[in-house]
């Protein structure tokens, strides 16, 4: 089943073929079931790259209603310690809109890059121990 040098190395591990009944979740029996192959889904990387999607857009949104709720506000309110107040207020949520903006739109791509990332190596793995079980000569 395996190459001749990985079946020593099994051997010499003994019996169990090296195995010490330790494994994920969901790599197979001895974890509570499974089809003892660990696989990646590129999904939750996708979903988390879409939502940091919406959010960089739904910030955006936030941010241009925002300024557009307080034009014209200070016409005629000068010298109101309430329009210094709301003033402040406004700078201080338009800097964290911008700052989730940022992260979002930082984020975004690094999530898609992953997802597919992740998908190249599952393949070059099971390329290579495809070669060692005999499965790929």
């Amino acid at each position: 089943m395996y190459a001749e040098s990985w079946q020593r190395l099994l051997d010499q591990a003994g019996p169990g073929g090296g195995r010490s009944g330790m494994s994920l979740a969901s790599a197979g029996p001895a974890g509570g079931g499974g089809s003892g192959e660990l696989k990646h889904r590129a999904k939750p990387w996708s979903d988390a790259a879409g939502t940091a999607h919406s959010l960089q857009t739904d910030t955006a949104t936030a941010k241009a209603k925002l300024t557009s709720a307080h034009t014209g506000a200070e016409a005629g309110t000068a010298g109101l310690a309430s329009m210094g107040a709301l003033t402040s207020v406004r700078a201080s949520w338009e800097k964290r809109l911008t700052a989730v903006h940022a992260e979002c739109g930082a984020l975004e791509p690094v999530l898609r890059e992953t997802a597919w990332a992740q998908g190249e190596v599952d393949a070059g793995v099971k390329s290579a121990l495809a070669q060692y079980s005999g499965k790929g000569r």
